[in-house]
């Protein structure tokens, strides 16, 4: 995604966590870790191949390859921001590591709190609520969850400041809820 700030414009690489430990299941602030499969899945997608598993495998943090840009020969981003969420943060912070960048975990990065439905499969969630909640999660707020606007509120005031913090090429590693959020706002898209 490419965005304009002021007269500059950044690139800036959103990127849902991998599949995590537990299965399927309403995790906002449950914090369960990226299963072998999801750490995989964040490999291939930031291009850093096998090379963060073989690390993580040996200990050996210096044995791994620096991931690189194509053109370049250097790191392609100047900023990695993350949820503090294991399944976020634990990636990003081998990753920076690996390219000698720090990462910011960011709270406002944090997915949606889904109160009491946290934990559950959709199987398990009464159908008319949970039937409700898919036709428009904006109006719907799970029972204990936090509520959609707060949720909005804070996502679109840490992508502020994620913004405000410089970088022409930001790496985000973050959550499917985060991310609507803020592809809605950029692109205008109604919450609902």
């Amino acid at each position: 995604m490419t965005v304009a700030s002021g007269m500059r414009y950044r690139l800036i690489d959103l990127i849902r966590h991998g599949e995590v430990e537990g299965g399927r299941c309403f995790r906002g602030r449950r914090d369960d870790p990226l299963s072998a499969v999801g750490w995989s899945q964040l490999e291939t997608a930031t291009g850093t191949g096998g090379r963060m598993q073989r690390a993580r495998d040996s200990s050996a943090l210096g044995a791994i390859s620096r991931p690189i840009e194509a053109t370049t020969g250097a790191p392609p981003w100047d900023r990695i921001l993350c949820s503090p969420a294991a399944r976020c943060a634990h990636f990003a912070d081998r990753l920076a590591a690996d390219i000698e960048l720090p990462a910011e975990q960011m709270d406002s990065l944090r997915e949606r709190d889904f109160g009491n439905w946290e934990g559950l499969r959709a199987d398990q969630i009464p159908p008319q609520a949970l039937a409700r909640f898919w036709a428009d999660p904006s109006a719907y707020d799970p029972p204990g969850s936090e509520p959609f606007v707060d949720f909005r509120r804070r996502v679109i005031a840490g992508w502020q400041r994620a913004l405000d913090g410089g970088g022409n090429h930001l790496l985000l590693i973050t959550h499917g809820g985060v991310i609507r959020v803020i592809i809605g706002e950029l692109l205008g898209i109604p919450n609902e």
